[in-house]
């Protein structure tokens, strides 16, 4: 099951998606310090997460999957965002050196095939770093936020997933400790409360974040289980990062209806 992209953009515009938006980014910064000169792309719905690499990163560009819908992104400048099949994606095999999937994995109905995609596109020397709500923390069994959908992951699933798409997870952390509350004063201890939770209470986390690199020796070793389709893809204006038959859309988000 997918979030709409109208519901996920409102989240992120609320006081609680703008905590979890930055505290997702500070988690990402100490997996990722620095991002200048590569190219990066988000796959599922990763703006909110990328806006600091717009100004960093070589190039940076955001699929959303046909189920989700599609937001162009950023709203100032070119277009970085695509709506595209995550199991096709419209991109040259060994493109980008930073893969980031958030809002997809515990979504897709294929989500071995969604990592065999990422892992096509990604270089060798690549870094994959998969975001997915955690089974035993709190936010994936209170529906107040879109990591309230779809599937959650255990360490050693999300693990175990990505060795079988050829991938070798290389570091793992947490993110949001605190429930999922709207509350003022909870917000404002956000900082704080996630501090002590990554010290007392690691396996009770919010989300799980892996960063994985590609097993290039072993591929050949693994066939695709899904057959891999081509798609059309709908490309917002002024995409610097396109695929083929692309159609133009306004600037209005296009949900999955």
């Amino acid at each position: 099951m997918w979030t709409d992209i109208v519901d996920l953009r409102d989240f992120y515009a609320s006081g609680l998606g703008q905590m979890t938006a930055r505290l997702l980014r500070r988690r990402i910064r100490e997996v990722w310090p620095n991002l200048s000169g590569e190219a990066v792309l988000g796959i599922g719905f990763a703006p909110p997460l990328l806006r600091a690499g717009l100004d960093e990163a070589y190039r940076v560009a955001a699929v959303m999957p046909p189920p989700m819908g599609v937001l162009r992104w950023p709203a100032e400048g070119p277009c970085n965002s695509v709506l595209a099949d995550e199991l096709s994606l419209p991109f040259p095999d060994l493109m980008f050196d930073r893969v980031l999937i958030v809002h997809a994995l515990e979504s897709t109905y294929h989500p071995r095939s969604l990592l065999r995609e990422a892992w096509r596109v990604l270089k060798d020397s690549g870094r994959l770093l998969v975001v997915v709500p955690n089974r035993l923390g709190v936010w994936s069994r209170l529906e107040r936020s879109p990591f309230a959908v779809g599937r959650p992951y255990s360490p050693l699933q999300l693990q175990s997933l990505l060795r079988d798409a050829l991938f070798t997870p290389t570091q793992s952390t947490g993110a949001l400790y605190l429930p999922p509350f709207k509350s003022r004063m909870l917000l404002a201890s956000a900082s704080a409360a996630e501090e002590a939770g990554r010290r007392w209470f690691s396996g009770f986390s919010g989300v799980l974040m892996v960063e994985a690199a590609k097993q290039v020796y072993a591929a050949g070793l693994a066939r695709e289980t899904t057959p891999r389709k081509r798609t059309t893809v709908l490309a917002l204006p002024q995409a610097p990062l396109s695929g083929s038959s692309l159609i133009e859309a306004g600037n209005r988000p296009v949900s999955k209806t």
